[in-house]
């Protein structure tokens, strides 16, 4: 028998089981030792013998029987430490986030480029730009919003969040040599060749 895209439907069962007996760092556990309280036993492990297998089989029957009850009774408390587990791998992976963010600061004054996004429709398909501007921040929030107005002193209707611009850096040449400068510190002009 070919294996062809078209077999998805008979493989997504050992997909899903292979998903729900896996571990997961996120929770700390697997996701089918969360609802039925224990971990699963592989037919690998019984074909081939393992030491939880051949330690279940030489228990009496009675503790056998007890063993799944004792076993749920703990399921809530291995729910909780999953729980606890989960917000310990959030803040792990928050502060990692935070680590590599570099806040963005904006005066009142400042010139700025603004990301173009949405369906633009352009004949220069991905090689068309994405900020647009420069503008000039008329005013700021505590929020994270700044009104804008471009560079003929029209102001936009609305404020623009912040994460969508970025400073607008300009190029110089002074005698021979490039100068790259922040533009609040000169007025706009084009760059001298």
């Amino acid at each position: 028998m070919v294996e062809t895209f078209r077999d998805w439907s008979e493989k997504l069962l050992f997909a899903l089981w292979a998903y729900r007996t896996s571990f997961r760092t996120s929770i700390g556990a697997t996701p089918y030792s969360l609802v039925y309280g224990m971990e699963v036993v592989l037919p690998v492990e019984i074909e081939m013998r393992s030491l939880r297998v051949a330690l279940e089989q030489h228990i009496s029957e009675a503790e056998w029987a007890q063993s799944p009850y004792d076993q749920l009774s703990l399921l809530d408390e291995k729910r909780l430490r999953a729980a606890d587990h989960v917000q310990a791998y959030q803040r792990k992976m928050t502060r990692a986030f935070r680590k590599r963010v570099k806040p963005r600061k904006f005066q009142r004054g400042d010139l700025v480029l603004k990301v173009l996004r949405g369906l633009i429709s352009d004949p220069r398909g991905k090689f068309r730009p994405s900020w647009s501007g420069p503008y000039v921040i008329r005013d700021l929030t505590r929020e994270g919003a700044a009104w804008l107005t471009n560079l003929n002193g029209n102001q936009f209707t609305k404020p623009i969040n912040v994460n969508q611009l970025k400073k607008f850096m300009r190029e110089i040449m002074v005698r021979g040599w490039v100068a790259v400068t922040s533009s609040s510190h000169i007025p706009y002009c084009t760059p001298i060749h």
